[in-house]
């Protein structure tokens, strides 16, 4: 029995790992689509079409009184995760916007002990401490300043790049705790459709811009089927399987994707300080794997006694 649920969550730390693949290589794809589109104009589209994708799946399941309840609650965090960092972005760098939406790596263990009342094993919290480390480095944040009038050193983007990562914590946490209790499909499609109706409310209060052009319709296609509907999909199928808090810490790998499809396609050149932080990532996630591992193995060849 054992046996089976340590296969299970390693399978489920894997796809994970992929899914962090899959979102930094469309983080270019989303990019280049802004130049087209406004914000909530690209999320209205992008989960609309990943609503209209996952919910003939789902059924009558995404109707049922539990599911509808659950995934409106995850929808309302997804969508404020999105919101906030997008508008934060007017205010702050995105090295900044970066690193301080990637600290959701230290905020769901602290979540995790405050809430649950879980403490996280020895080996995924050093993994936690060397990502947030390898994070810092690679994203760079002390590179620009906060603007005057900053509170407490932070400018109003920095503080709601910190809300982002606060609210997605809870998004990561909430899903871990629902996910094995309501279908899949049904979940993540109230999800979808709950992100795109905030997203399109939120349209007469912005300076809205849409040119259909193709690298646009070719991002929505993207982002809406596979890195939504897909992607949230293989999450949340993930962290039924794993704790939030491993969930959160492979997530931290996603930047270092990020960078390195970058770099690959001409956006940005890494240097030293950089590539480092990627690998203190790296490292962090794979401690987290096999430092437990590794060490019990030793304490048991320890304590048997030679023959």
């Amino acid at each position: 029995m054992k046996q089976g649920r340590e296969g299970a969550r390693w399978q489920a730390d894997g796809a994970l790992v992929l899914l962090c693949v899959f979102w930094g290589a469309t983080f270019v794809v989303v990019k280049d689509a802004l130049s087209f589109a406004d914000p909530f104009t690209f999320l209205t589209l992008r989960f609309a079409v990943g609503a209209a994708v996952l919910a003939p799946l789902a059924g009558r399941r995404m109707f049922e009184p539990g599911t509808l309840k659950k995934g409106s609650l995850l929808a309302v965090l997804l969508f404020l995760c999105f919101a906030l960092q997008t508008v934060g972005l007017t205010d702050t760098t995105p090295s900044r916007a970066a690193f301080l939406t990637g600290l959701n790596v230290l905020f769901v263990p602290l979540l995790s002990v405050v809430l649950l009342r879980r403490l996280p094993r020895w080996g995924t919290t050093v993994g936690v401490v060397l990502a947030a480390v390898g994070l810092y480095a690679l994203t760079r944040p002390t590179e620009a300043l906060a603007r005057p009038g900053a509170v407490g050193g932070l400018s109003l983007g920095d503080w709601l790049s910190v809300g982002c990562a606060v609210t997605y914590a809870g998004h990561i946490l909430l899903t871990e705790r629902f996910a094995s209790r309501d279908g899949v499909r049904g979940l993540v499609a109230v999800q979808l459709a709950g992100v795109a109706l905030l997203s399109a409310l939120c349209l007469p209060f912005v300076e809205r811009k849409l040119e259909w052009t193709p690298p646009l319709w070719g991002a929505v296609l993207v982002c809406g089927v596979f890195a939504s509907a897909l992607a949230i999909g293989i999450q949340t199928w993930g962290q039924a399987r794993t704790t939030a808090v491993r969930a959160a810490l492979i997530f931290a790998l996603e930047p270092v994707f990020a960078s390195v499809y970058s770099v690959a396609v001409g956006r940005e050149v890494l240097g030293a300080r950089e590539w480092g932080g990627g690998a203190l990532i790296l490292v962090g996630v794979l401690f987290s794997e096999l430092g437990p591992v590794v060490w019990d193995g030793w304490r048991s060849r320890v304590r048997t006694p030679a023959a």
